[in-house]
């Protein structure tokens, strides 16, 4: 159970990292698709405030000489008098592109608009004619690239280590069915990514942009959030069983199970549907898969960012444990030892997975362009691959599955030996065995203890 401890350890770093991928990745897919939708709210809105400044000016009779709003094809200028400077901030398709938010002025003059200061391209990072965007389009094509290839690794290892725990019984048990379960949502995960992508990358055309707003396409960006709740949850999961382990004098596994199951599955879904109805009222924009409006992430980003504040104050409380146990004379000798190596691995485990996250965690967000785009792939890189990594670490380089699995394996072997014995007879003079005899023989002739000396014996020499 002691070796089981660090799993919360793992448990917060992983939530750490896919809070961080989830979020940036988030905010860097299909833009092309997203600034139509997000100009052409703009100009709606333009409208609506230049026909309600037009109202007020004839409900009040005022003729006031001046510049009357208009919108530009790019940003929306209210009404102004004569000798005055107004100032809007960087339309919103702009910034989406440039990350740059800052203003552009015109003055009123009595001749009319004059000519917008500074330029686009100086003020919000705008280039008509901007020769890095072939570099742009490569880097963002490897970066897909790369976290496809994780993703992909992901979903089989993790595959094969759903099956290895559901096929052997003795691994049958409360704490392997809730790492199945935490596998099952990885597995989710990289699924719903690469369903997203294929449906939002679907085709290099701006074709593809028209289906970019169907009901389809919300409905696999509704389903990629819900994998990614559940991922959270069932971590949370993972971390509240174990804490459990070590803080309950009398568990019952079996009777918290299914209320486990119900935070792992139900609880995210209550969360999705709530943002799914926000999402519909109040910012149907394209596929969903950009959020701009912070209140309505929240009802996403709140659940995730608690789920691993929680898991942070379990693997503290169960360090906080490990470290009382630690100092009790009774753990003296072996068991000393089983803490003495814990305490090991959680060391080892610090820095190659928690130094990078920390270091991302309090980085400044205005850095240059290639400084984001390194921290954009690190963090995808690791986020894709973290299945990958789960799954070696609760499974493949498990001991119980690792015995499991060679003794499967030795049985088989055995098997096929007895079948070749049985269907090619040979003569006890050149058999495998003592004395003479064939394996068969030998444990068919001996006592009950002796067969099993004999079993193991030549087992051992064939194996």
């Amino acid at each position: 159970m002691f070796l089981e401890l660090r799993v919360v350890f793992k448990m917060w770093i992983i939530a750490l990292s896919l809070c961080l991928e989830n979020i940036i990745l988030i905010h860097a897919v299909h833009i092309e698709c997203e600034l139509p939708s997000i100009l052409k709210k703009e100009k709606e809105q333009c409208f609506n405030i230049l026909s309600a400044e037009a109202h007020n000016r004839s409900e009040n009779q005022e003729l006031q000489a001046g510049c009357a709003g208009e919108w530009d094809n790019v940003t929306c200028w209210p009404s102004a008098a004569v000798r005055q400077t107004v100032s809007v901030p960087c339309p919103e398709f702009i910034s989406l592109l440039t990350g740059v938010k800052d203003f552009i002025y015109r003055n009123c003059t009595i001749n009319g608009w004059s000519e917008a200061f500074p330029r686009l391209e100086t003020a919000c990072g705008y280039k008509v004619n901007d020769t890095t965007t072939d570099d742009k389009t490569s880097y963002y094509s490897n970066l897909k690239t790369m976290y496809t290839v994780g993703y992909s690794t992901s979903f089989l290892s993790l595959s094969v280590a759903v099956i290895i725990l559901g096929f052997f019984r003795k691994l049958r048990c409360t704490r392997n069915y809730i790492h199945m379960h935490l596998f099952t949502s990885f597995i989710l995960r990289a699924l719903s990514v690469l369903i997203k992508d294929s449906v939002l990358f679907s085709s290099k055309d701006i074709d593809h942009c028209s289906a970019y707003a169907s009901s389809g396409c919300k409905f696999v960006v509704v389903f990629y959030q819900y994998c990614i709740m559940a991922n959270y949850s069932w971590l949370l999961v993972e971390g509240l069983y174990l804490h459990s382990l070590l803080v309950i004098s009398f568990f019952s596994e079996r009777k918290y199970f299914w209320w486990y199951i119900t935070l792992g599955w139900g609880l995210p879904s209550v969360f999705i549907i709530a943002w799914s109805i926000a999402r519909q009222l109040l910012e149907d924009i394209g596929c969903w898969d950009i959020n701009i409006n912070a209140e309505i992430w929240w009802i996403i980003k709140g659940p995730i960012i608690l789920s691993i504040f929680i898991n942070f104050i379990l693997f503290v409380s169960i360090i906080r444990i490990l470290i009382k146990k630690l100092k009790t004379p009774d753990v003296r000798g072996s068991n000393f030892n089983q803490y003495k190596r814990l305490a090991k691995s959680t060391l080892l485990l610090i820095p190659l997975f928690g130094v990078h996250y920390i270091t991302f965690t309090i980085f400044p967000e205005e850095v240059s362009a290639v400084t984001a785009e390194i921290r954009l792939y690190v963090e995808l890189a690791v986020g894709s691959f973290q299945g990958f990594v789960v799954a070696v670490l609760y499974c493949f380089l498990n001991g119980e599955v690792q015995s499991e699995i060679k003794r499967k394996w030795r049985r088989w072997k055995l098997k096929k030996h007895f079948d070749v014995d049985f269907r090619h007879p040979r003569n006890s003079t050149t058999s495998n065995g003592t004395n003479g005899m064939t394996l068969v023989s030998l444990l068919t002739r001996s006592s009950p203890k002796d067969q099993r000396k004999s079993f193991d014996h030549s087992l051992a020499e064939k194996y």
